[in-house]
């Protein structure tokens, strides 16, 4: 395929033809090649330097995300609304957008992360896909929930984690996300600004954490003086240990405890 700036080859412009025909928006490896009467490596060596040129976007491989019209100034940007869904509707999974990008998104820090952090029950790692970056956690299907629906100025709709839920991996998930000591202050904050969250903070605690989460939470609720009515609803869901853990991970254990919730209060 020969090309001069972003004009496009006559071989490219037949592929534009036919997805635009068929009113396609993916193709895999081996669609192509049939229809335009060429070799399966003339088609791979077709689809690479698209990708690779912008005209589309490699989702995983052999499939890819191609625009309903050809993108201005040649580069197809379709959002990260339209990749996650195509991309887990491709692996049969679910997906929930957390940790940075919630944090970012729910005005809890001001910070724009260089990449989407997406819970997911299906894949792991670092990906590149069209001009964005993605950090897939992998997670059992038990721990996805609690969403919010955004719709995008595309009218697709991407799915993050709920305000409540974000606050609780900020403390459950403090290791990945590097989010405490800050995110104390982040539910100090939203119970402050909404009081009726708390609620929903216990039981998304109560659901989709673990012990230490739940100590920690309870602590911190205790210490803004919550509903004891639902702090009692933690306390509840604790089991018998004498081993403590620290208020502020990754810091020296030395402090104050606390006996009722196992805490060393040392930042």
């Amino acid at each position: 395929m020969k090309r001069k700036g972003n004009e496009l080859g006559n071989l490219s412009s037949q592929f534009f033809a036919y997805i635009q025909l068929k009113n396609k928006n993916v193709i895999r490896t081996g669609d192509i090649a049939p229809v335009l009467n060429i070799t399966k490596s003339q088609e791979s060596d077709l689809l690479r330097r698209l990708a690779d040129s912008g005209w589309i976007v490699r989702l995983k491989r052999g499939v890819y995300l191609v625009p309903d019209r050809l993108p201005v100034g040649g580069k197809y940007n379709p959002g990260s609304a339209i990749i996650l869904k195509q991309l887990m509707k491709e692996y049969g999974g679910q997906y929930q957008i957390t940790g940075p990008t919630a944090f970012n998104f729910y005005g809890l820090d001001n910070q724009v992360p260089n990449m989407f952090y997406v819970y997911n029950n299906r894949i792991s790692g670092t990906r590149r896909i069209g001009s964005q970056s993605y950090l897939f956690i992998k997670t059992s299907g038990q721990r996805l929930g609690s969403i919010t629906e955004i719709a995008t100025p595309q009218g697709i709709s991407i799915t993050y984690s709920s305000k409540s839920r974000t606050l609780m991996d900020a403390v459950y998930d403090w290791s990945r996300f590097n989010s405490l000591p800050r995110g104390y202050k982040w539910i100090e904050s939203a119970l402050q600004a909404e009081p009726e969250i708390v609620s929903r903070l216990v039981d998304v605690t109560i659901k989709y954490s673990n012990q230490a989460t739940m100590r920690r939470m309870g602590y911190l609720l205790d210490s803004l003086r919550q509903s004891p009515k639902l702090i009692n609803q933690l306390s509840a869901k604790l089991s018998r240990s004498k081993s403590l853990i620290p208020w502020t991970p990754n810091r020296e254990n030395r402090g104050k405890v606390n006996r009722k919730w196992g805490i060393i209060l040392n930042g």
